[in-house]
């Protein structure tokens, strides 16, 4: 599982949000949780590799 995080901001219809969250509530999941699944499933049917990101800069200038 991932140890770190990044946000995506998207934009949505209301309506899909308002039954997005309805279902997800009957389900038992978040609506992060569907994303991250969705994510992950198209990423492996593209085969797209995913690769850790470079240390970030704040990291770099800690270890200077």
């Amino acid at each position: 599982m991932e140890t770190k995080t990044a946000r995506i901001t998207l934009l949505i219809d209301p309506a899909k949000k308002l039954a997005l969250e309805k279902l997800c509530a009957e389900q038992d999941v978040t609506p992060s949780q569907v994303v991250r699944r969705l994510i992950r499933d198209y990423l492996e049917q593209h085969a797209a590799p995913v690769r850790s990101p470079v240390a970030s800069s704040s990291r770099n200038r800690l270890s200077a």
